[in-house]
């Protein structure tokens, strides 16, 4: 019996290494990278044509980050339900799965002037990413006990890092060298580290299918169990009136996640356009931020465990409005190397102890974890959403990614403000509230 628990733990968890290297690839690194470059040459500019409305390309990129968010804080309620009454968990993983991987390997196919087929995939795929996760995280309480959670969901991480960056990195070893392939550009082998991707994910995510196993007890979906998700969320939106640091903290998180997240998903882009850095620097930069982002998690864990998280979180919000300032007269690939190691220093951090932060706040005698953390959830999906619109919208309306990153340091700002009106428990006394 423990031979099988510990198979199928290790079959689950080599989901994140399958699923992680769009994470980094898509989402971070070459193909922000790549569209910007393919792009510019296919339209002599930074101005697309987007079925027939004139965008800036990497304002085009934003919204089409934000939309694919907004659909997936729609219908992630919905799908938490499925996740939660269904007995068809791992067929919609499945499903959820080969869209984001098949649509990966279908920028391939991207070579500038087809940018609507490229946005058109990029949501696919970011939908794809995030709606199967929903259906992997459902499995976690099924194959373990609660006291186990925590190591598990770690070596999960720890795979899903180590296998993203060593892709990444084969990818731009290749890049670097085109003349290997007896190519002049590095164009066709940029879109080959997308099929790449796709395989990767396609090809590991079958040990988890193979191993993974659909409980028996499970109980099929209604429309009545379906909208639940829907319903807890409504709930929780409501609790929150009567808890004035929970409806506080969540107000902060909300602004300082539009800045943090769009932080993560423009980087490369900046550093391209702006900096006119090379792509093996820009990918060079995100090795640079994840690698740190590990560090800068422990090390704000153990500054909260000395003083408090709020003490923490305010320290890290501080350096986050810095960076935005500081962001505006970066003219130089040192200087960006620098902003990026600020930035994986506060990006891991902030990501761990908001979400350790919001469970020490959470009504300790509530059976309600599951709809509070759902709503956790949906607040990160929405602020994406808010956050990324208004960096494309100010870069489409200023003409400059610099003007965006200004907003960005306002975000923060306000996330400050309103950290600043409440009392954040240490792990000391955290149960009286």
């Amino acid at each position: 019996m423990k031979i099988n628990q510990s198979k199928t733990i290790n079959a689950w968890c080599m989901y994140d290494w399958a699923n992680s290297v769009y994470a980094i690839v898509i989402k971070s690194s070459i193909f922000p990278v790549f569209y910007n470059t393919a792009t510019q040459n296919a339209f002599n500019g930074d101005i697309v044509d987007f079925f027939g409305f004139e965008l800036v390309n990497t304002a085009l990129y934003s919204f089409a980050i934000s939309f694919s968010f907004l659909v997936v804080a729609l219908v992630s309620p919905l799908l938490s339900g499925i996740a939660d009454y269904s007995s068809s968990k791992k067929t919609f993983m499945k499903i959820f799965t080969y869209l984001g991987a098949f649509s990966c390997i279908g920028l391939f196919f991207f070579t500038g002037e087809n940018v609507e087929w490229a946005i058109i995939c990029s949501i696919l795929a970011s939908i794809g990413y995030s709606g199967s996760l929903v259906f992997y995280n459902s499995f976690l309480p099924i194959i373990a006990t609660p006291d186990r959670h925590d190591i598990i969901s770690a070596k999960g991480f720890s795979l899903g890092y180590v296998g993203s960056i060593i892709l990444l990195i084969i990818n731009l070893i290749c890049i670097s060298n085109p003349q290997w392939f007896g190519l002049e550009s590095t164009g066709l082998i940029a879109r080959f580290s997308f099929l790449t991707v796709g395989l990767w994910w396609i090809i590991f995510a079958q040990i988890t299918f193979k191993v993974l196993k659909e409980p028996k007890t499970a109980i099929n979906y209604s429309k009545s169990l379906v909208a639940s998700g829907y319903k807890e969320i409504l709930k929780v939106f409501q609790e929150l009136r009567s808890q004035l640091i929970l409806k506080y903290f969540l107000t902060s998180f909300f602004f300082y996640s539009m800045g943090v997240q769009t932080v993560m998903y423009m980087a490369a882009s900046f550093g391209s356009k702006e900096l006119n850095l090379p792509g093996d620097k820009l990918i060079f930069t995100i090795i640079i931020i994840n690698a740190v982002a590990i560090i800068g998690s422990y090390a704000f864990a153990y500054v909260s465990k000395r003083k408090t998280n709020k003490f923490a979180l305010l320290i890290m919000l501080a350096i986050w409005v810095g960076i935005c300032i500081y962001a505006y007269f970066v003219y130089t690939d040192y200087q960006f190397y620098v902003l990026a190691f600020i930035v994986g220093l506060v990006m891991g951090g902030i990501q761990s102890l908001s979400r350790s932060t919001y469970s020490k706040i959470m009504p300790q005698q509530s059976n309600d974890e599951a709809s509070y953390f759902s709503f956790y959830d949906v607040t990160e999906k929405l602020a994406v959403v808010v956050g990324t619109f208004s960096y494309g919208f100010i870069e489409q309306w200023t003409g400059s990614m610099r003007n965006s990153t200004i907003a960005l340091g306002l975000f923060f700002a306000v996330g400050i403000g309103f950290l600043l009106m409440i009392r954040i428990p240490s792990a000391l006394n955290y149960k009286r509230f």
